[in-house]
């Protein structure tokens, strides 16, 4: 009986052991887009894993670009910068939006980065092209949260789906 259990046990760990040697990564993105009404302006934060961030700009720029401790601050600023406004579009009542980079930091293994819209009198309709890091991970998915006038809604793309509107 107790040979049985061991056996049983030992099987139970070998595949454990499989399956977590062939699990794929998880990757996810998380967008939140937050009307603020008494200072007219959109402001928008993008949280990325930043090994996964500094893949996407590699191969984007060509050249290796380290987050966490960069040479030249300005360069990766702007390589963030021009990255993520070509893969992150905002059209507020079917007029596109240029998206003001303001910065990023970084949050353990994660990279927030933010950007505003400013001159926002109010919102009714807000249409959001969200492909970040879908050319470098097939799998990934990436969650928006949205907040206008304290009505808040979320939702999930799965790449390739990279469209998503809202109207308030």
């Amino acid at each position: 009986m107790k040979l049985n259990k061991i056996k049983i046990g030992l099987i139970s760990l070998c595949l454990c052991i499989t399956f977590l040697a062939y699990a794929h990564p998880f990757y996810v993105s998380i967008t939140a887009i937050d009307f603020n009404p008494s200072k007219k302006r959109v402001e928008i934060s993008c949280r990325l894993f930043y090994d996964d961030l500094e893949v996407a700009l590699k191969k984007h720029s060509g050249k290796k670009i380290e987050i966490i401790n960069p040479k030249n601050k300005s360069v990766t600023d702007s390589a963030i910068a021009r990255y993520i406004r070509q893969n992150l579009k905002l059209a507020l009542d079917n007029k596109d939006r240029n998206l003001k980079y303001v910065g990023y930091e970084i949050e353990e293994d994660v990279a927030w980065c933010y950007f505003e819209v400013s001159d926002i009198q109010n919102i009714h309709k807000m249409d959001i092209i969200n492909q970040l890091l879908y050319k470098d991970f097939k799998s990934q998915s990436n969650i928006m949260h949205i907040n206008v006038n304290n009505v808040k809604k979320s939702t999930k793309l799965d790449n390739p789906k990279r469209i998503a509107s809202f109207i308030f």
